[in-house]
């Protein structure tokens, strides 16, 4: 499996919020995006939201969007067959353009979700 070009073209998907969100982590193994600010819920005693990650594991590469918690854009039974959890993906292989299609319109709807809702 090569691990590093699934990575990247994950990491890709995270190209556009990157602008308006916080790099936490950018390893060859992590890329994690906070928000800005202090979280507003005090159970995170003023420490940034997660808003998303790549991570590199022994067997796959896991994409993590946070906001999927909140949004109701349907998934694909395609990406929905990659899901474990309600906000993470796990790749073995690169992923097909119309995947990282989906995942940067999920990001992207995540992102304006979280906008409207004044925590980024």
């Amino acid at each position: 499996m090569d691990s590093s070009g699934i990575f990247e073209t994950l990491k890709g998907v995270f190209r556009g919020a990157a602008k308006r969100l916080a790099v936490k982590k950018d390893t060859a193994f992590e890329y994690t995006l906070v928000t800005r600010t202090p979280s507003p819920f005090p159970q995170h005693k003023g420490h940034p939201l997660e808003f998303g990650s790549v991570k590199i594991g022994k067997a796959y590469v896991s994409f993590h969007l946070m906001p999927l918690y909140m949004v109701s854009e349907k998934i694909s039974p395609e990406l929905e067959k990659r899901m474990h959890g309600k906000s993470c993906f796990n790749f073995k292989t690169d992923p097909a353009p119309e995947l990282v299609a989906e995942l940067k319109q999920l990001t992207k709807a995540g992102l304006k979700q979280w906008d409207a809702n004044k925590w980024i």
